[in-house]
């Protein structure tokens, strides 16, 4: 329909699943697997995304501590750990990476990253100066860290936590109230969960002199972003931003004349640091317009204008049901695609 084209296809994310193999791509690297230990203790095999090239290293929380790696209604919210994350950052490090970008969507867990932070060298101790249990639950016995080992395992290291989230670590936008019952947390554990971020947040600040319970973000996985963000001086990114700078995203723009975008659901979450609001936004200051392919649009087209998205398009054309769509995703796609791509013709068409 239109042979002399160019189409321009980029995989991007947002933090979530998925980021690790784009990145790695971008980067020219290759994605290494390492068994680890899963959010419940139990051994899981997880990838990795790997540049020696480049000296950087993608890791996905979810490949080792993530919800999906548990059968529903099987994750204990108050022992699971991040620990895994850790040994696959601890591995990367290992392979020679300088710079470590962590996704952390999809989490089990509502351990302030501990986890992840005792397996690259730290320690989190009670008033005996015993190490305690891993877990969320564990940290309102929380007395002390001990930071040597890990200070000296980061040091020259770069850490930059990608999230899609901008919550707080405790408060009822917090961890454990917002993404605890997720989790299968009872309204009783959140309550535990939510004293121990705060107990955590005591003593880190206490460790560190910086309070960083109400940073945007640091409610992320958990308070993985909290934990990561006070101890490991890692940086917190909006995920889909920091995606397309690897991406060298406004450079792919240069002489594009439409952008077409899309995820499953289209709604007012999207606009929440999703990666189609940012191509969206990426693409709007560069003048270009932006087409949204998606499973179904729940937003008026005056908000989708103001995000930067000229028009949605619903995968779905008529009634159909949640599994009859899924299961005919790839030729809804088509489909839609094809809808977009006549409509165009014919206004190209009106134009001559």
């Amino acid at each position: 329909m239109f042979p002399r084209a160019r189409i321009d296809c980029m995989p991007v994310a947002d933090g979530g699943e998925g980021t690790a193999e784009t990145l790695t791509s971008a980067l020219d690297g290759r994605m290494m697997s390492k068994r680890v230990c899963g959010p419940d203790g139990v051994e899981v095999e997880a990838n990795f995304g790997l540049s020696a090239q480049a000296g950087i290293a993608v890791v996905e929380l979810a490949q080792a501590s993530g919800l999906a790696l548990l059968a529903a209604g099987r994750n204990d919210p108050m022992t699971a750990t991040t620990f895994g994350t850790g040994q696959l950052i601890a591995e990367a490090l290992d392979a020679g990476a300088r710079r470590i970008i962590v996704a952390i969507g999809g989490s089990a867990t509502t351990d302030a990253g501990t986890g992840a932070l005792s397996a690259l060298g730290a320690r989190f101790l009670d008033d005996s100066g015993r190490p305690l249990p891993p877990g969320g639950g564990s940290l309102r016995a929380l007395a002390d860290i001990d930071v040597t080992r890990l200070e000296e395992r980061l040091h020259g290291i770069a850490i930059e936590v990608a999230s899609d989230v901008t919550n707080p670590l405790c408060g009822p936008r917090g961890a454990a109230a917002v993404y605890g019952p997720q989790k299968d947390a009872s309204p009783h554990q959140v309550q535990l969960l939510d004293d121990a971020l705060r107990r955590f947040a005591d003593v880190a600040a206490r460790k560190t002199g910086a309070d960083v319970r109400d940073v945007p973000g640091a409610g992320a996985a958990g308070g993985m972003g909290a934990g990561f963000l006070s101890l490991a001086h890692a940086t917190l990114r909006p995920g889909a931003q920091l995606v397309l700078e690897v991406l060298d995203f406004d450079r792919h723009l240069e002489g594009v004349t439409l952008v077409v975008t899309g995820e499953g659901r289209l709604d007012r979450q999207t606009f929440c640091g999703k990666a189609p609001h940012a191509v969206a936004q990426a693409a709007s200051a560069a003048g270009i317009p932006v087409v949204a392919l998606a499973g179904s649009v729940d937003c008026p087209p005056t908000e989708l204008a103001q995000h930067g998205i000229g028009t949605a398009i619903s995968l779905v054309p008529g009634p159909l049901s949640l599994e009859e769509a899924t299961a005919q995703a790839g030729q809804l796609l088509s489909d839609a695609a094809e809808r977009l791509a006549r409509a165009l013709a014919m206004r190209l068409e009106d134009v001559d």
